[in-house]
């Protein structure tokens, strides 16, 4: 029998799941109905086969991508703030995102510049080029650290790596000079050239990579009692471990490939799920997959109507409301002495 504690927590999970799957689909609604020209009815833009065109092969792909990156990284901020018990672990902290904007950044230069090619097998190649930068980044920053049982000197190693890679990146960009403004445009995350192809893509890579992190959930919530108590439960930690590094580069390599950088919603997503419900890892990881789809939407709805016609990138509104959220929670920590 479910104790009463269960039952309470396994209730406000279910309502909280509503409540995200309902402002989705609201936000999904506004994505289909915002564009460069303002915002349109759905009747109006169904009357109109020019209108109803754009919405299926532009604004639909955009917005369910953005979801899907969003998804992505939101639950890849939860694995490593699991992972690495650091609340402030992101994506992109084993230097997996720098090596994988390397990587693009090496095939724009021979592909001729545009990475925004429509055809599946190039979106393929794209997100295998940022898989292959990710995975490299990662083990060189494992290389470093002498392996994965120092947390500590894990994060420093991926700092390291990060900066070396980016380094790199700019140095490509430069020594190829057709394609600094596309490079522009991916540093500074951008949806506007998602296509179906890449929704498939990021949807078949969310869906095995939220298949095995919530089947290693459990030494998650070990790791939260300490590595000495988990390693005494009989968990896994060392294959467990470098199996969600795989999972972390990989997803991010995907994230990254389609949208190009995007800041905080990764490190955002956990945050705010933990702040308004008390889960286990394996309901943290799937709420946090959903709320960071919606917050990424929701930014890139911000972004079509700010400075309309024109857009802003939508990782510049990310980086200023996710920085505002977090200037917000460390000035209320220090206020109570958490800080």
């Amino acid at each position: 029998m479910m104790n009463h504690h269960t039952k309470i927590m396994l209730e406000r999970f279910t309502r909280m799941t509503g409540v995200i799957v309902c402002f989705l689909c609201v936000l999904l609604l506004l994505g289909m109905c915002v564009g460069s020209t303002g915002f349109e009815t759905l009747t109006g833009m169904f009357a109109d086969p020019a209108s109803s065109q754009i919405v299926w092969r532009v604004r639909l792909p955009r917005s369910i991508g953005a979801m899907l990156a969003g998804a992505l990284l939101g639950m890849t901020g939860a694995i490593a703030q699991g992972l690495f018990r650091n609340p402030l672990a992101d994506p992109y902290l084993l230097g997996s995102a720098s090596g994988a904007s390397f990587f693009v950044a090496l095939s724009l230069a021979f592909l001729g510049g545009s990475p925004f090619a429509s055809e599946f097998l190039l979106r393929m190649g794209l997100t295998g080029m940022a898989f292959m930068g990710a995975v490299t980044a990662v083990f060189l920053t494992l290389l470093l650290a002498a392996g994965v049982q120092n947390s500590l000197r894990l994060l420093l190693s991926g700092v390291i790596v990060a900066v070396i890679f980016g380094a790199l990146s700019s140095l490509v960009a430069l020594s190829a000079p057709d394609i600094l403004q596309v490079m522009q445009a991916f540093l500074l995350g951008s949806t506007s050239f998602i296509s179906w192809n890449a929704c498939t893509v990021m949807a078949i890579v969310l869906i095995v990579a939220l298949f095995v992190s919530l089947a290693m959930s459990r030494v998650l919530d070990g790791l939260t009692l300490g590595e000495a108590t988990a390693q005494s439960l009989g968990l896994s930690l060392k294959s467990t471990r470098l199996t969600l590094i795989i999972v972390i580069s990989l997803t991010t390599g995907a994230a990254v490939a389609q949208v190009g950088l995007i800041a905080f919603v990764g490190l955002v997503a956990p945050h705010l799920v933990r702040s308004l419900v008390r889960v286990n890892h394996a309901r943290l990881i799937f709420l946090s997959a959903l709320l960071g789809a919606g917050l990424l939407l929701a930014a890139d709805i911000l972004a079509r109507v700010v400075i309309a016609p024109q857009e802003l990138p939508v990782g510049v509104v990310t980086a200023v409301l996710g920085g505002g959220y977090l200037f917000w929670l460390m000035y209320r920590g220090r206020r109570k002495g958490a800080f």
